[in-house]
C-alpha cells in the first residue's frame, strides 16, 4: 500500500486549513517587527484581528479563546490599539486590501469597543476600512441590534455565524445552549441592516445526527438564502469538552462521509457552487466582485492574542493553548504588554523554501482552482513535480485531473474534495509532522 493509499484510509485525519498549524510554532530569538517585514510587499495586506472571548466554549472548540471572561473587552481593545500603533510604526507604508475580525466571538465585545476597534484600524493605519472587503464572525447570543449596527456603519460585507445545527438538541450535544429561534432572529436582523453576504457554518458528525436531520439543517440554511454555507466535519480534540467526556460519535468515517455527501448534494441542488471541501456559495466564482475570502494568504498582519501573521519567510503569532488557565495566562500577558513590546516577534515558524513550496501546493490543491504548474514555476523558479515527487502518487486516481507532470493544472474533481482532510496531512513535511507531534496539549 502506498503512503497515499494509507492516508486515504483515514479521510478525516485532521482539519487542513493552514500550513503549518500553530502547534508547529516555537519560541524564537526576538526579531524587530520592522526587520521581519522589511523585504515584503506591503501594498495589499490582509488585516486580521482575533477576539479571544466567547459566552461559552463549544464542546469541539480548540481555538484560542476564553469563555465567560467577564467585562474584559475594554482592556483587550486597549491592548490591540497599542499593537496597531506599534505595527504602524514598524510598517509605515502598509496598505490594506482586506479586513477580517474573528475569534472566539468578536461580538462578545460591547458595541462601544467594537466601534473603538474599527476606528483604531482606520486611524492607526490610515486605512479606508469602511471601503474594504471585510468579514466579521458573530454568534446568535451576542449579535444584538446595537452590535450589528456598529458593523453595518463600518460597511462590513460578510457576516459569518456558527450555527452548527438548526436542531436545538443537536446543538446541546455540542455544549451550546443556543436556540433555533435566536439564529432566525439574528438572520432577520442582519438582512434588515443590509449585510451583503451572510455565511452560516454547519457541522456534521454530531452525536445522534442522521443524514435526515443534517439535511433539515442544510435545507434551513438554503431557505434563509445564505450567500455562503460552510460544512465542517466534527473533530474531537484533546482538552475540549467533547474530548474530556470521550465523545466518539464523530469518529466514524463512513457516517461522516455519508453526511458530507448528503449535504453537498443538497446544496448543489439548491443552486450553490462548491469551491472546496467546506465552502459553498450561491454565486458562481468571479460573480461576487470581491476576491475569494482566504485568511491564509501571504501578507497577513495579525492583531490580537491568538492572531497569526504571514510573511513569505516567517509565520508568527503569540503562544497558543487550549486549556482555560494556560489560555488565560497568555491572554493576560498580551493585555499587559506595552507598545514597545509589540514591536518584537518571538514566536513562530520559519518558512524555508521547501516549506513555502509545500504550503503553496497544499493551498492550491485543496482549493477549487487547483495547482497551476506555471504559476508555481513563476513563483519559485522550480518544477513542482520535481520538488514534491509524491505528487506522482495522484496519477491514475479517478478523482484527480491533470496528474501528469506536463499537464498545466493539477486539481481535484468535486468527488475528490472529500479527501481534503487526508491529502493535507499527507503533504505535510516530516519536520512539521514532528513539531506538531512534539507539542503537548495544554
Amino acid at each position: 500500500m502506498s503512503a497515499l493509499d494509507d492516508a486515504l484510509e483515514r479521510p478525516f485525519a485532521g482539519y487542513a486549513y493552514a500550513y503549518p498549524h500553530k502547534t508547529a510554532y516555537r519560541a524564537m530569538e526576538p526579531r524587530p517587527l520592522a526587520d521581519v517585514w522589511a523585504a515584503e510587499d506591503r501594498s495589499r495586506l490582509f488585516a486580521y484581528v482575533h477576539v479571544p472571548f466567547c459566552t461559552m466554549r463549544c464542546g469541539f472548540c480548540n481555538l484560542f479563546t476564553v469563555a465567560r471572561a467577564g467585562d474584559v473587552g475594554g482592556a483587550y481593545v486597549d491592548a490591540v490599539l497599542r499593537q496597531i500603533e506599534a505595527t504602524a510604526r514598524a510598517l509605515p507604508d502598509a496598505r490594506f486590501a482586506r479586513v477580517a475580525v474573528g475569534g472566539g466571538t468578536p461580538t462578545y465585545l460591547a458595541a462601544t469597543d467594537l466601534e473603538r476597534l474599527f476606528r483604531g484600524l482606520a486611524d492607526g493605519f490610515g486605512a479606508p476600512v469602511a471601503r474594504l472587503p471585510s468579514s466579521v464572525e458573530c454568534s446568535p447570543e451576542t449579535a444584538d441590534e446595537e452590535r450589528l449596527e456598529v458593523l453595518a456603519r463600518w460597511n462590513v460585507r460578510r457576516l459569518s455565524m456558527g450555527v452548527q445545527s438548526f436542531h436545538d438538541h443537536e446543538v446541546r450535544r455540542l455544549g451550546r445552549l443556543q436556540r433555533r429561534a435566536e439564529v432566525l432572529e439574528v438572520v432577520q436582523r442582519a438582512r434588515r441592516l443590509g449585510f451583503p453576504r451572510l455565511n452560516l457554518d454547519l457541522i456534521y458528525g454530531i452525536e445522534g445526527q442522521t443524514p435526515a436531520s443534517f439535511l433539515e439543517s442544510v435545507d434551513a440554511a438554503i431557505g434563509l438564502e445564505a450567500e455562503e454555507v460552510y460544512l465542517y466535519p466534527l473533530y474531537v480534540r484533546p482538552l475540549t469538552g467533547l474530548g474530556r467526556r470521550a465523545h466518539r460519535s464523530g469518529d466514524h468515517d463512513a457516517l461522516r462521509l455519508a453526511l458530507y455527501e448528503a449535504g453537498r448534494g443538497r446544496l448543489l441542488e439548491g443552486g450553490y457552487h462548491q469551491r472546496s471541501m467546506r465552502s459553498f456559495h450561491r454565486l458562481a466564482p468571479g460573480a461576487e466582485g470581491d476576491p475569494p475570502y482566504r485568511c491564509q494568504d501571504d501578507g497577513m498582519v495579525g492583531l490580537g492574542s491568538g492572531a497569526r501573521s504571514y510573511t513569505r519567510e516567517l509565520h508568527y503569532s503569540f503562544d497558543y493553548a487550549v486549556g482555560r488557565s494556560e489560555t488565560q495566562a497568555i491572554l493576560d500577558a498580551y493585555v499587559g504588554r506595552g507598545e514597545a513590546a509589540f514591536g518584537q516577534v518571538a514566536h513562530g515558524f520559519p518558512m524555508s523554501g521547501p516549506e513555502a513550496r509545500r504550503r503553496f501546493v497544499i493551498q492550491s490543491l485543496l482549493d477549487g482552482e487547483g495547482l497551476d504548474r506555471a504559476a508555481y514555476r513563476a513563483r519559485f523558479g522550480t518544477v513542482v513535480d520535481e520538488d514534491l515527487p509524491q505528487l506522482a502518487e495522484l496519477r491514475g486516481r479517478p478523482w484527480v485531473d491533470g496528474a501528469e507532470a506536463d499537464d498545466p493544472l493539477l486539481r481535484l474533481r468535486p468527488e475528490g474534495w472529500r479527501y481534503s482532510d487526508a491529502l493535507g496531512p499527507w503533504l505535510y513535511s516530516a519536520a512539521v509532522h514532528e513539531a506538531m507531534g512534539e507539542w503537548e496539549p495544554r
